[in-house]
């Protein structure tokens, strides 16, 4: 007996598959096959599968959301969006929604050596990523969701059978493989993980609160290293509703007893590492939990496949202390949503040459290198001692310096000539 048979696709001609293949494939093909049937599916409803679900329910392309939780728990993820991933938001069309539940900062005070060198207007906002992500999910219809989890998928140029654990059957035209780090679906899809960065930062997030006070005197604040010994990049304080909250982004091993230190004594370790802290807000605490995430640079290999494409970290993961995460994957989602999906389903077949101009879209190349290339100068910039790298943070001082001295100009002339318009009127 012949260990495959051949069947032939509509669009892509004849295929060698296996005989615990053939029965689904077969069932692709069937026009009274008993499964439902949906032009997209998603596999995974984090920050980019909820997005692109959102995207195309919104463009009127028949799609179905699918992941085991019905509402996404506590994660400590993304918790702030700056300008730039905003710009990115609005192009998704969720914008109003998520900045609608997010908090924004009234300024931004940055701190480099220990002093406050530049004040800012605000422009960021505060979020936790679950309530980012079930924001987004709330754009999704009701029937567009799904909740179960991916057993198996087999795959083909022209429709993807996902069998789920609730024991129903989808067949779409397109995956779209939105499971972050999981790593089930991708041993079946034959996708490899190639790691470029093992540990390549820790983030901590925790909240803080003044003491002897009711606010602090900042609405947000980044203070950066004050020394390379330390190990440290920065902290940023933000507000999310009423809270003040920390992230805390370090080079360290995974392993660094530094690490249960802080987690025991965050306070008395957070203050050793950035003494100026006491001065710039004053005394404080912390309160609740510490959370804290590692994170491993990597990129995906062998994706260029006919019918599935991947988004978001399950393509490949950025560092969080570069403030790139959520902005890359509503790159990838926008860049997807908005040009190729509807290109591709204007024609049949979903074959590999179709997907690929997804992965070789400048725009998302571009970014993507960005976000590396940021992810990896961060780095040096906090912890190199050589002269070039110690130039450029003294040169980042002086900058920052120089652009807080232009604001502070301004804002006086401002106050000035308005002085002079009220006199004027009496």
């Amino acid at each position: 007996m012949s260990s495959a048979v051949e069947l032939t696709s509509p669009h892509e001609g004849p295929a060698r598959v296996s005989p615990t293949e053939v029965n689904w494939r077969q069932i692709i093909w069937c026009n009274d096959c008993n499964m439902r049937h949906t032009d997209v599916v998603i596999a995974g409803a984090g920050l980019a599968g909820s997005a692109a679900a959102a995207m195309l329910a919104e463009a009127g392309t028949d799609v179905l959301l699918i992941d085991p939780r019905e509402v996404y728990p506590p994660d400590f993820r993304c918790e702030k969006l700056d300008v730039s991933q905003i710009e990115i938001l609005r192009k998704t069309g969720l914008a109003d929604a998520v900045l609608n539940a997010a908090t924004p900062d009234r300024s931004l005070a940055i701190a480099r050596f220990g002093r406050v060198v530049e004040r800012r207007d605000g422009r960021q906002c505060g979020i936790h990523y679950a309530d980012l992500v079930n924001t987004v999910r709330r754009q999704v219809p009701a029937n567009a969701f799904l909740p179960a989890k991916v057993d198996s998928v087999v795959t083909n140029a022209d429709r993807q059978i996902l069998s789920l654990s609730n024991g129903e059957e989808v067949s779409a035209r397109l995956l779209v493989l939105a499971t972050g780090l999981n790593l089930g679906l991708r041993h079946q899809l034959g996708l490899a993980r190639k790691v470029i960065s093992e540990n390549h930062s820790i983030s901590i997030g925790f909240d803080i609160k003044p003491v002897s006070r009711r606010d602090f005197d900042f609405s947000a604040l980044t203070c950066y290293s004050e020394s390379p010994a330390t190990r440290v990049a920065y902290v940023a304080f933000f507000p999310i509703g009423e809270t003040t909250r920390a992230n805390l982004f370090v080079y360290r091993d995974l392993h660094d007893a530094w690490l249960k230190r802080f987690r025991a004594a965050p306070r008395e370790i957070l203050l050793e590492v950035l003494p100026s802290l006491s001065q710039l807000i004053g005394p404080f605490e912390v309160h609740g939990d510490v959370k804290i995430r590692p994170v491993d640079l990597y990129v995906t290999e062998g994706h260029r496949q006919g019918g599935v494409v991947l988004v978001g970290d399950a393509f490949a993961t950025s560092c969080p202390a570069a403030g790139t995460g959520a902005g890359k994957a509503l790159m990838d989602v926008q860049r997807l949503c908005n040009i190729y999906i509807p290109q591709w389903l204007a024609t049949p077949g979903m074959g590999a040459k179709k997907i690929a101009a997804f992965y070789d879209d400048p725009e998302k190349q571009a970014y993507d290198a960005w976000c590396t290339n940021k992810a990896y100068a961060l780095k040096r910039l906090s912890l190199d001692t050589s002269l070039p790298w110690v130039a450029q943070r003294w040169a980042r001082f002086a900058l920052h310096g120089a652009r807080g001295a232009l604001r502070a100009a301004k804002r006086r002339l401002t106050g000035a000539t308005a002085s002079v318009a009220l006199s004027s009127e009496h």
